[in-house]
């Protein structure tokens, strides 16, 4: 008969440690999650600097909240910005002061709080575009886009419920908009705008509602989400780009313990550092010099967050006088145009997923990036859509750009609204001939070599440049992807063709056509065998 022995810790945190695992079971799921590998490439590090970024919201924002008042109460200022002394006011805007000019640190944290804000909602953009362009959306990651998506707008609204809180002359004509907008939708209108404001604009607790929304609804929301994102990365496991030696399922880079924790950890205290370097160099939104919120006066030249300037831009497009009187009641199109443009915009990035699946119906697991030169047709729809955006974004600064470069305000605007639907197009153009250039230059590549620029003379008198070849894994990068081919129309099980068969396989053709086909073996095996 054989006993086991058990040894106990005899540390404290050794015993801690047991006793925790013990009751909740965490030595396993701290081991399953340490063998987790994930990809060791610059891309995947945007994803982390919007995650860092966030944390350093919560904790500059965890400060702002122990001083700041949230509260439209009227007082009047008696600190130590001088030009503002004996001056009206709310309470909020009052305790933004004090937190910029009378608590130690407090302007510190008030800068780092607002770049941090800018930088997550870049992050999660740029994290956003190389997801599309590497096609790390498909099936089975269609629900992780989703909440990506929803995440890049939690993150707009977080940023405008923030920035409106200080209550000064820049905020408040930035709510004076979302009034605006509001009472822009027929029947509704009023009483959204009433719902919204709790009064007739600017109402009386309207910065407690914001107060509310910005420090405990919307990020609460965004804090579930990064959760289920995460969590929906370690069960589909990461994806990768392509290697020789790596398998369709496994994923290249380092295991999260020892290795990625490590630099992970440290890979924070950079993005932080630099933050609060950025914080503690340039100012941002400077209250003090707008004064508080007063609706008569309306200051030129004022600009929103760069990641609300496309919604503003959309308004300031629309064509004017563009209304219309139904049945007594007044359709304001030049607001309800900008609203579904957006909203639509929005709706197409959740739906892409699926919309792609259908036209190409690959509904296979994709765990291996696409090259983006190699989805010719998706990169030119990703670039139709920046230039789409980015036009938007630069109408937000028309009148800007008119004072700076001493152009007709009206010139700038026609452009701009020209430019709104001609430059996706061009865009789309360009990017596509690119990409098939980009695929018959690697064909070229691995079929001939690499030009040397060693030029040789041979006997009977021919001149001739030397090509390298190019190694096992050059080659093999260039030839890894795969020759899609449209779906053909096909009758159904009842011998009939529907109509949406052939919508389909248009949209297939568009999809794929002027592809270039990849290197066969038997070229591949010819190459070799005239460069050997």
């Amino acid at each position: 008969m054989t006993t086991t022995v058990t040894t106990k810790p005899t540390t404290k945190a050794g015993r801690a440690a047991d006793y925790l695992d013990e009751r909740l079971g965490v030595a396993g799921v701290v081991k399953e999650f340490g063998r987790k590998i994930f990809p060791d490439h610059w891309s995947f590090m945007l994803g982390e600097v919007a995650l860092y970024s966030f944390v350093a919201l919560l904790i500059s924002g965890t400060f702002l909240t122990l001083f700041f008042q949230a509260s439209m109460v009227e007082t009047t200022y008696d600190g130590s910005y001088v030009p503002l002394k004996g001056i009206h006011m709310s309470a909020a805007y009052a305790s933004t002061l004090d937190l910029s000019f009378d608590i130690r640190g407090g302007l510190l944290m008030r800068q780092l709080h607002h770049w941090s804000a800018l930088m997550f909602v870049a992050a999660a953009t740029l994290h956003m575009a190389r997801i599309f362009f590497t096609g790390a959306f498909r099936k089975p990651r269609e629900l992780n886009w989703i909440v990506g998506v929803l995440l890049w707008v939690l993150g707009m609204g977080a940023g405008f419920t923030g920035y409106s809180l200080p209550d000064d002359l820049l905020s408040g004509n930035g709510l004076r908009i979302i009034d605006g907008l509001m009472k822009g939708f027929p029947l509704i209108g009023t009483w959204l705008s009433f719902l919204f404001f709790g009064n007739e604009f600017p109402g009386t607790d309207l910065i407690n509602r914001l107060y509310m929304l910005h420090i405990m609804l919307i990020p609460a929301l965004i804090i579930l989400l990064i959760a289920v994102h995460l969590l929906m990365v370690v069960l589909h496991k990461h994806t990768h780009y392509p290697n020789p030696g790596a398998r369709e399922t496994n994923v290249v880079g380092y295991p999260v313990l020892p290795v990625y924790a490590a630099k992970a950890g440290g890979f924070f205290f950079i993005v932080y550092g630099l933050l609060t370097v950025i914080a503690a160099t340039f100012t941002i939104n400077p209250i003090w010099n707008y004064g508080p919120y007063d609706p008569s006066p309306v200051s030129a030249g004022t600009q929103p967050d760069w990641y609300i300037g496309w919604a503003d831009g959309a308004l300031r497009l629309v064509p004017p006088h563009w209304e219309s009187v139904i049945f007594g009641f007044t359709f304001s199109w030049n607001i309800l145009v900008p609203v579904v443009l957006l909203g639509g915009f929005i709706a197409a990035l959740v739906a892409y997923p699926f919309i792609e699946k259908w036209i190409t119906g690959d509904n296979r697991n994709h765990n291996v990036l696409d090259r983006p030169r190699n989805a010719p047709t998706r990169t030119a729809i990703g670039a139709a859509g920046i230039a789409f955006y980015a036009t938007m974004w630069a109408a937000a600064s028309s009148d800007v750009m008119s004072v700076f470069f001493h152009w007709n305000v009206f010139l700038v605007t026609h452009v701009l609204q020209a430019s709104l639907i001609v430059s996706p197009i061009i865009a789309f153009i360009i990017t596509r001939r690119v990409a098939f250039a980009l695929q018959r230059k690697d064909r070229d590549l691995v079929l001939h070599g690499v030009e040397t620029g060693h030029v040789v003379r041979y006997p009977h008198g021919e001149f001739q440049e030397l090509h390298r070849p190019l190694d096992e894994y050059e080659r093999w990068r260039l030839v890894s992807f795969e020759e899609n081919v449209p779906v053909p129309v096909r009758p159904r099980s009842d011998g009939k063709i529907y109509n949406k068969d052939r919508r389909r396989s248009w949209f297939s053709r568009f999809f794929f056509e002027n592809r270039v086909k990849p290197v066969t073996p038997d070229e591949l095996a010819a190459a070799q065998h005239e460069h050997h």
